[in-house]
């Protein structure tokens, strides 16, 4: 069997970290975790379930991610962020994959849980993402804050069964205050990438994101928690088109004059996957 490295990155993830720890357990070889320097109990809670802790500033999603794939010990990455866990399927199907690994790159699907539901519909789900993977062919790339493992095209991709399952959002303030922070770290990298806003976005994407995601993806299956997702979802896509737009009539402001800064309760980590 193949060794496997799993790799996590954490900032402040005292609720989440164990329980992810726990669930790749059965099929990891190491388990390493990127530490950004937390203020809570992370790191202790880490190091007592057997991972091994790293240190490291801060270097925004997709720096830190490659950094952490660089300190495993073994090329087969399984790459988790601290507020997700593997389900039993997917235990299995890793398992499973670990016998050959015929593939350089697996997918698998990813499901949200949002105020105690894990959502089924929409565009939260399927949420397909490559998280195993071997590191000679494969990095971290994409545009902050969405990330993505990228594969050299020669490289065929295999799906597995089962879900990552993705604790994200326990109230619907989690959801809201997530959503304006990404929007505000989306709209930072497109005007870095030379992208540019306007009024047909502000007001056709939005509009789109809401019917995609509660009608043709079938949201409204989800009830009430897919609605105020499809709501809150277009609502993002605004804040991020409208910040956009107010970057480029300032023509000087960064990520740091837009990204909204945790409440005191800190309802949500600095790392939780949007």
């Amino acid at each position: 069997m193949y060794k496997l490295s799993v790799v996590i990155i954490t900032f402040n993830e005292e609720r989440n970290i164990a329980r992810c720890i726990e669930s790749v357990k059965p099929v990891a070889d190491e388990i390493i975790v990127l530490d950004s320097f937390s203020t809570d109990k992370t790191v202790a809670i880490a190091k007592s379930c057997g991972a091994v802790v790293f240190q490291e500033k801060f270097r925004g999603y997709i720096g830190q991610k490659n950094a952490a794939i660089e300190l495993a010990s073994h090329d087969y990455i399984l790459s988790l962020d601290a507020d997700e866990a593997l389900d039993e399927q997917l235990i299995a199907s890793v398992l499973e994959a670990r016998k050959n690994f015929h593939s350089r790159a697996y997918s698998m699907n990813r499901c949200t849980c949002y105020c105690g539901h894990f959502i089924k519909h929409g565009l939260w789900y399927p949420d397909k993402k490559i998280r195993l993977f071997d590191r000679r062919v494969s990095h971290w790339g994409g545009l902050n804050p969405h990330d993505k493992v990228v594969v050299a095209e020669v490289f065929p991709i295999t799906h597995l069964k089962g879900n990552i399952l993705h604790y994200s959002f326990n109230t619907t303030e989690d959801l809201v205050w997530q959503h304006n922070r990404m929007s505000s770290i989306a709209a930072a990298s497109l005007y870095t990438a030379g992208k540019r806003s306007n009024w047909f976005k502000m007001l056709v994407r939005p509009a789109w994101a809401f019917l995609n995601g509660f009608f043709f993806r079938r949201g409204f299956l989800d009830g009430i928690d897919g609605f105020t997702i499809a709501v809150n979802t277009s609502h993002q896509v605004f804040l991020k088109y409208s910040k956009l737009f107010r970057l480029q009539k300032t023509n000087h402001r960064t990520v740091k004059d837009l990204v909204i800064k945790p409440p005191e309760s800190e309802l949500l980590s600095a790392f939780s996957e949007k």
